[in-house]
């Protein structure tokens, strides 16, 4: 029997080579090539007239002349979901959802089919785990599997032909990386593979409005593993956060077609599944019996959702010739431009010091309205001064010492006094034009000038 032929399929964008290298040519990304079986061309279903026909029938239109519609919407039944997917699942679009192993995906999915399977037709595609061990789940968690369909199956064409036969309303995938098609002669989880199935779900779901949940693997670095055209086709990612070890789990949309991207949803996982968290500021701030220094709270925005976050500074002497600079939670490349921020337009020096800060909680802050938290945080460890009871911050720092206002900044204030915060240091741009009840607004527009106000209240 022949050999079969093969080639290099980078992991990352599919481009191909003949040989294996380093560094994939087409995106330049290092060690994602993966050797894979080349397909042999199929046989072209479509003649030359069947193209000129289709090519003649399809229409072209203005853009004015389409009628813009909105999209309608239908509740998971867990409002945290319904919240990162933007309002709600859309008929006919894909949904890919990914996290580390053990993470809770596939709890959280199969609780959100229980509740829609009283409205809606559902269908649960396990590829990893037998019938018998998702009922054991599904009792576990006390779900109301009557109307629960389930198929235990990685064959696509089987499991397109049940998608004809059951016409669900909605289905999940659990997971892409572990179905196959006999077309290709490729593993399952391979490139070609990953990029086939997820490309004829997506074609199912569009042309017979079915909603499909996919569920993805991740890779070391946290990525969804396979190429990256995979996010490409479908509508929304979804990306698990956190420590698995914690008993908290926040799920942030990456890509939204139907809704606001980096949206965040917190839940709490306990012995009957995950459950939403109705006030998730509270996770994020440590309950302090006195104020303490090197602790200054912020308010972040996540989507259309404010949060308030501690961000927790430790500086101490340095025994080492380099000063460490570490960062949880927040960009380490960042902090040491702070560093330098402070020195510069502050007098205040650390290069002899090593600084050490967290987002308490787990979260993970990629905004830059954190710069003014940091600093305070690392100016009150540094004096070992607390800041004040009941002091909020948020606002940008620049390379020149200016403080940058925040987007949303009356929603942020807003729910910092929600929560009994009476002080907030702000940007003088982010300052209201009406007063806040029972919170004093200290408006600042440089570096400097923060540390002045702050002086004066402690």
């Amino acid at each position: 029997m022949a050999k079969a032929k093969t080639n290099y399929t980078c992991s990352e964008c599919g481009g191909t080579s003949t040989k294996w290298t380093g560094q994939c040519p087409s995106c330049r990304q290092w060690n994602t090539m993966v050797e894979t079986v080349v397909e042999s061309a199929g046989v072209n279903r479509l003649s030359q007239g069947a193209h000129q026909a289709l090519a003649q029938t399809a229409p072209v239109l203005s853009l004015h002349e389409i009628e813009a519609l909105d999209v309608p919407r239908f509740g998971t039944g867990i409002e945290e979901f319904d919240r990162v997917l933007g309002g709600g699942l859309v008929a006919g679009g894909v949904v890919l959802i990914g996290g580390d192993p053990g993470i809770g995906k596939s709890t959280l999915l199969l609780q959100a089919l229980a509740e829609m399977s009283r409205m809606k037709s559902v269908l649960y595609v396990s590829g990893e785990e037998s019938g018998a061990q998702i009922a054991l789940r599904a009792k576990r968690l006390a779900i109301d599997a009557r109307d629960f369909k389930l198929q235990a199956e990685i064959q696509l064409e089987k499991i397109l032909g049940t998608l004809a036969d059951v016409k669900p309303q909605v289905a999940v995938i659990d997971s892409i990386q572990t179905l196959y098609s006999d077309a290709l002669t490729s593993a399952p989880g391979s490139v070609a593979q990953v990029r086939e199935c997820a490309a004829q779900l997506t074609r199912v779901a569009k042309q017979t409005g079915v909603t499909i949940i996919l569920v993805g693997h991740v890779t070391k670095e946290g990525a969804l593993a396979g190429p990256r055209v995979l996010e490409h086709i479908v509508d929304t990612v979804l990306y698990f956060e956190g420590d698995s070890h914690s008993s908290f789990r926040l799920v942030r949309a990456i890509k939204n077609r139907f809704g606001a991207v980096n949206e965040l949803g917190v839940f709490a996982m306990t012995e009957k599944g995950l459950k939403g968290v109705s006030n998730p500021s509270a996770l994020f701030l440590s309950q302090h019996d006195n104020q303490v220094p090197g602790s200054c709270v912020m308010v972040t925005q996540e989507g259309t959702r404010p949060l308030l976050v501690e961000i927790q500074a430790l500086v101490d002497a340095s025994h080492l010739p380099n000063a460490r600079r570490l960062s949880v939670g927040l960009e380490q490349n960042r902090l040491a431009m702070l560093l330098a921020v402070l020195h510069r337009h502050a007098g205040i020096a650390a290069f002899d010091q090593d600084v050490f800060i967290n987002a308490v909680g787990g979260v993970k802050i990629t905004e830059p309205a954190a710069d003014l938290a940091v600093l305070l945080a690392i100016n009150s460890s540094m004096r070992n001064k607390p800041l004040p009871r009941g002091f909020v911050v948020f606002g940008e720092v620049g390379l020149a010492g200016e403080i940058r206002p925040a987007p949303r900044g009356q929603e942020r204030l807003r729910e910092a006094a929600k929560l009994g915060f009476s002080i907030a240091m702000i940007p003088k741009a982010n300052a209201p034009k009406q007063a806040i009840e029972g919170m004093t607004i200290i408006p600042v527009d440089r570096i400097d000038d923060a540390f002045n106000r702050l002086r004066e209240l402690q």
